[in-house]
């Protein structure tokens, strides 16, 4: 009997073994870098028939359509005069929501109602109603993505009303527009819907830590746990809250291509909204020790939560490691953004990574 267990522990070992190296490693017969391809924009068919359980979707009888709003909405032939006061107004009316979130949204469609102010707040991930109580800010996660709804920016009712999240907008869909590489535009596919989700369902925060049931189906965290990952820190404090972070050459390598952002008076580990998602499935990658906030979606559709799978929210990958067949110390791995693709070799000297630019491409 023990040497049956010995061998199924030795079988389930070397599988492990195994799927690590798959997961992390590119063969010598796989290019290192994977070229981004686009997705087939939803029709409104499919969109209406994958929203989300809490989402209400009506039909308006009046209202303004996309092309009305958007072009009143992007002040076209305004004189730099007019430009520069209607930026000091918006920065005046947001200044309280810039001080709480700092710049981790777009901010609009500002409501006051008794010690309570509500914003909708916006940033890579999606929308996200921002609310700030007796002084005190609170961030939920909407779950819809602007690739395929789109928020009117005059709104002709409260955004808050009888218990509700109300919008008023458009199904969209994200078109590319030639000659600016990284530039998203839209155009509508159906005008004059309202938008509507319940405070109490938008507002539930099952294990309380500080991110809203939403945000965390949405990208994979567990919303019944405040510590997805199990290593003693909360989710909300957690740069890395979907796995735990090792040290090791090769969590140290991907750390290294990690984006990096400008010097800030911030601290970025007080952007509890701010994050950059990779798609990876190398247990490496998983395990790094970030300085901003990171999150991690599975290579495969399938695996994917709905929200991911449904909506563009990398804006960036490393590729897997790739090993140099006659130098044991050296490999090759890429880097890519909206608009590059840079490759790397990289050799591990003395204890430190040494990484050199071999070539790369402009999208």
């Amino acid at each position: 009997m023990m040497r049956i267990l010995y061998f199924i522990a030795f079988i389930l070992l070397f599988s492990c073994s195994r799927s690590v190296e798959d997961r992390c490693f590119a063969n010598h017969h796989d290019q290192t870098f994977k070229s981004y391809t686009e997705k087939e924009p939803l029709t409104v068919k499919e969109i209406l028939e994958h929203k989300p359980g809490y989402l209400e979707i009506t039909d308006l009888k009046q209202y303004r359509n996309f092309k009305e709003d958007s072009i009143q909405s992007r002040h076209y032939d305004e004189s730099e005069e007019l430009s520069e006061k209607r930026w000091k107004t918006h920065e005046e009316d947001y200044k309280v929501f810039k001080a709480k979130f700092s710049d981790q949204f777009l901010f609009s469609h500002k409501q006051e109602t008794g010690n309570t102010a509500y914003a909708l707040g916006r940033n890579e991930l999606g929308f996200w109603l921002l609310k700030i109580e007796n002084n005190k800010p609170h961030a939920y996660f909407v779950g819809l993505s602007f690739s395929h709804y789109y928020m009117n920016t005059l709104q002709e009712q409260p955004i808050i009303k009888d218990g509700f999240l109300q919008l008023q907008g458009s199904l969209v869909k994200i078109v590319k527009v030639d000659g600016l590489p990284g530039y998203d535009d839209y155009s509508a596919i159906s005008d004059g819907k309202l938008f509507k989700i319940s405070l109490k369902e938008l507002t539930r925060d099952s294990d309380h830590d500080g991110y809203n049931d939403i945000f965390e189906q949405s990208f994979g965290l567990n919303p019944n746990s405040k510590d997805t990952d199990g290593d003693g820190m909360s989710d909300f404090d957690d740069l890395n809250p979907m796995f735990t972070s090792v040290k090791n050459k090769f969590t140290e390598l991907y750390e290294l291509l990690l984006p990096t952002y400008a010097q800030t008076t911030v601290d970025l580990k007080e952007l509890h909204y701010t994050f950059t998602v990779f798609e990876s499935d190398c247990d490496y990658f998983h395990q790094v020790s970030p300085d901003e906030r990171v999150l991690f979606s599975p290579e495969s559709d399938r695996k994917k939560t709905f929200y991911v799978n449904m909506t563009d929210v990398t804006r960036g990958s490393i590729s897997k490691i790739k090993k140099d067949k006659t130098h044991p110390d050296r490999f090759y791995i890429s880097k890519s953004g909206s608009s590059f693709v840079n490759d790397y070799s990289a050799e591990y000297e003395n204890g430190k990574w040494v990484l050199n630019v071999i070539g790369g491409i402009i999208i």
